[in-house]
């Protein structure tokens, strides 16, 4: 199997993410800056040699996905293994509000985030799992190219966590903010990261 090069991007802006509301497995759009984010990562990846893109079926990724796709003149794949982790109740809450209705809970989410059941959501360790096996296949699909996927922040922090050999217990450890990009080049048995959420391409553009 040759090598596979990923780019994993999070979706621009939307109004919940600005908020910091929990939007899990919920369709919430792009905002005007979420859109611009996304242009900015298509003139940045517009010179690389990009085999496929691949994307979550939310609005958000999706949207995302196809600004991204433009320059390369591709389809957006669906997979809808690369959703974002579903989370019941606590979806269109703030953070402030989860703490205040399930305090307990949140601050399991916030230092032990592989131990939380929430009623109507999926476990960390689920969300991996489909996420891990189509990381996989991706790499059989495409040995020797290189590919865009436009996902969510804790899908990205799993893929990160499972190249570097991490547990899942390592969530916040890692970051993805929207339109952030990471770079991951898999191997027969290795993964190398060679970026992790850089934003460097929306700051030059604020410039």
């Amino acid at each position: 199997m040759s090598k596979l090069r990923l780019f994993v991007i999070r979706h621009g802006e939307t109004a919940w993410s600005r908020e910091r509301r929990f939007a899990g497995s919920r369709d919430v759009p792009l905002t005007p800056e979420g859109l611009r984010q996304c242009e900015t990562v298509a003139r940045t990846l517009a010179f690389e040699l990009v085999a496929a893109v691949y994307a979550s079926p939310l609005e958000r990724a999706r949207a995302s996905a196809e600004v991204i796709a433009k320059p390369h003149r591709l389809e957006v794949a669906i997979e809808p293994a690369f959703r974002e982790m579903a989370l019941g109740e606590w979806e269109g809450l703030t953070r402030e509000e989860v703490a205040a209705r399930f305090p307990a809970d949140y601050e399991r989410w916030r230092t032990a985030p592989h131990l939380l059941h929430l009623a109507g959501g999926e476990t960390l360790n689920a969300v991996a799992a489909r996420v891990t096996a189509s990381v996989r296949d991706l790499q059989e699909a495409h040995a020797g190219q290189t590919l865009v996927l436009v996902s969510h922040a804790v899908v990205i922090r799993l893929i990160v966590l499972d190249a570097l050999g991490l547990g899942h217990e390592r969530l916040w450890t890692v970051d993805a903010a929207p339109a952030g990009i990471t770079e991951i080049e898999y191997e027969p048995g290795w993964a190398t990261v060679h970026r992790m959420n850089t934003l460097a391409h929306l700051e030059a553009a604020e410039r």
